[in-house]
């Protein structure tokens, strides 16, 4: 029965296709009048627009920038298959979106083979020095205060995109590094459009930047962040991506871009002139050699006859997305008014993140009960605590999913600790049926603000996703930094099947809030009947097990706030959350590219052959 009904409802954003592509305009940045950078002279008119959604045949890329999605679609057009787009547009996302990617950070990787009829997963988060303790953000006793953490050496993690790169390509791609690294090398070289969320984050870094010539002096051209409408160049990230063409990842982790990432690390060079004490770490080059990305299973669970497969620890998303879904599963969400449907989601959301807080770590130093958080007996446990009349108090303490019991708890609450929010997704297709699902990211916006001379790219901050002391005192936090140790993320990319061939994929930047916008938005596509657009475009709220729900301006100044808050909800503000993509098969086998339609200035949907409506 739940089959039937999970069929009927899936038609719903399949008939509504032609509406939305009618409905949907370009996403065109706003061009400046304030001239041009010192750095080019001359505006760069070669940029594509940006647009949320296209149709058509031979494959689709959708991420957060025009000139990557192109980057991944020219890949394809040459005959590359999805894994080849996903790592082109990645790389063309260093150039163009730095402050969210580049390969002086990590992500996790999710694919679907359609020979296969499998997916399969890619870990390729950053990890702590092989010196690193509990102690690593700790001085005389106390927490580094955590802007102090931020920007320094001691915050930075060992690289993972490039080896994630490296084993996508060999184990499933059909084009060398070299080939696929030509579009950003490009892009880098010439220059890309600077618009107007590009220009705000530079201004946000600003303080951070100038304190750090090699930063200054690729981001803020003049000493000031570039006008929107001018050209940016990136000439020694160029250069790097040429040597990793010429030489491969090996560059990196055995030779000379790692030398110079360990020296920066280990000895910031900060401005002479510079009040600001920075922190060194302790990366060296024995962590660059010891760095693999991890081939794993990924998470799997089945929600409305659908399989829904995400990434397992050491990212809590697939966990958390899953035991969320198996929650809701015994309910009928496509039948309830909008506040039950919100209310169900938030406390789904809220009882997840309590779980995920308490058992969710690197799994090669804890022992993370994957399984269980993923099974439907341990979701029907944790279910019996939401009731449509009533609202849970947060935080919440965890359940045990080792031994379910009805409504039971383990222990203290573990709340959520803060992470950086500005990470990016993208997500492929190509002809074949292959598909991609790819998160990357340097942590927060800029990430460590600090650029490795020479190189063109930004390091990462990523080891501040740690708990610098356990989040509650006497109970075991799974999270705190280790030699070696991947610290715990949200990153959520997902791929659901329907009979074993893809029916969509999606995932969003985010920090913490990246889980909480997969869930739902798929929610909204599969239960509300939403085309996967308008699902992705919907405002989105926010629980992860704290005392307020965060909501975007669409919920709060809707009635249902008023609604909800009388139920016993407590809300704030956030004036965005997540920037997702995603791509769906469509019953006549084209693909649907879909991005965002206002977030961080919208998205950017492409495919080979359009096809128009």
């Amino acid at each position: 029965m739940a089959r039937a009904r999970s069929t009927a409802q899936r038609r719903l954003p399949v008939l509504a296709v032609t509406a939305a592509l009618v409905a949907t305009t370009a996403v065109v940045p706003a061009a400046s009048a304030a001239g041009t950078t010192e750095r080019t002279g001359t505006p760069h008119a070669s940029t594509p627009a940006k647009t949320p959604v296209a149709v058509g045949h031979g494959g689709a890329v959708a991420s957060v920038d025009p000139d990557a999605s192109a980057a991944g679609i020219e890949v394809l057009r040459k005959g590359g298959n999805a894994v080849d787009a996903a790592v082109a547009t990645a790389a063309a996302l260093g150039v163009t979106e730095p402050y969210s990617a580049g390969i002086g950070g990590g992500g996790y990787f999710l694919h679907y083979d359609a020979k296969r009829h499998r997916v399969s997963m890619i870990d390729g988060r950053e990890r702590a020095p092989l010196s690193a303790g509990k102690d690593l953000f700790l001085e005389n006793g106390k927490p580094i205060p955590f802007a102090d953490a931020v920007t320094s050496g001691r915050s930075v993690g060992t690289p993972g995109t490039p080896a994630t790169w490296d084993t996508a390509l060999r184990t499933w791609g059909s084009r060398s590094l070299a080939q696929v690294l030509r579009p950003a090398q490009r892009i880098a070289r010439e220059g890309f459009t600077v618009d107007a969320t590009f220009r705000k984050q530079t201004a946000d870094n600003q303080e951070r930047f100038k304190d750090f010539p090699a930063s200054a002096e690729l981001f803020l051209p003049g000493g000031q962040p570039p006008a929107v409408g001018t050209t940016l160049k990136n000439p020694d990230l160029a250069r790097t991506y040429g040597l990793l063409a010429q030489k491969g990842t090996d560059a990196v982790y055995r030779g000379e871009v790692g030398r110079d990432i360990v020296r920066t690390v280990r000895k910031p060079p900060v401005d002479p002139r510079a009040e600001r004490v920075v922190r060194p770490g302790d990366l060296t080059a024995r962590d660059l050699r010891a760095y693999a990305a991890k081939q794993q299973d990924p998470t799997r669970t089945s929600y409305r006859g659908l399989d829904v497969y995400g990434v397992a620890p050491s990212s809590s998303g697939g966990t958390t997305v899953a035991e969320a879904l198996n929650i809701l599963e015994r309910g009928d969400l496509s039948q309830l008014d909008t506040k039950t449907y919100l209310h169900r989601y938030i406390e789904a959301s809220r009882v997840a993140f309590a779980d995920r807080n308490r058992w969710v770590g690197d799994p090669a130093h804890e022992k993370v009960p994957t399984k269980g958080l993923t099974s439907q007996r341990f979701a029907d446990a944790r279910a019996c605590l939401i009731k449509d009349d009533a609202v849970l108090t947060s935080p919440l303490a965890p359940g045990d999913p080792r031994r379910p019991a009805p409504c039971g708890t383990h222990g203290k609450a573990a709340p959520t600790p803060y992470e950086g929010e500005h990470t990016t997704h993208l997500t492929t297709a190509d002809k074949w049926g292959n598909v991609v699902a790819y998160t990357l990211t340097i942590e927060q916006t800029g990430g460590s603000g600090i650029t490795v001379p020479g190189r063109g790219f930004l390091l990462n901050n990523e080891l501040t996703d740690f708990s610098f002391v356990p989040v509650s005192p006497g109970v075991h936090d799974p999270n705190l930094p280790g030699p070696g140790k991947r610290p715990r993320s949200s990153v959520s990319p997902t791929i659901v099947l329907d009979d074993g061939r893809p029916a969509f994929a999606l995932g969003s930047p985010g920090g913490a809030t990246i889980i909480t916008t997969v869930l739902q938005t798929l929610l909204n596509h599969v239960d509300r009947g939403m085309p996967l657009v308008d699902a992705i475009a919907a405002p989105r709220a926010s629980q992860r097990n704290g005392a307020v729900t965060e909501l975007e301006p669409g919920l709060w100044d809707s009635r249902l706030r008023g609604r909800l808050e009388a139920l016993g909800h407590v809300f704030k503000q956030n004036p965005e959350i997540g920037a997702a993509t995603g791509v769906q098969r469509l019953p006549d086998g084209r693909w649907l590219a879909a991005a965002e339609r206002v977030r961080r200035g919208g998205g950017s949907a492409m495919v080979v052959h359009p096809s128009g409506r």
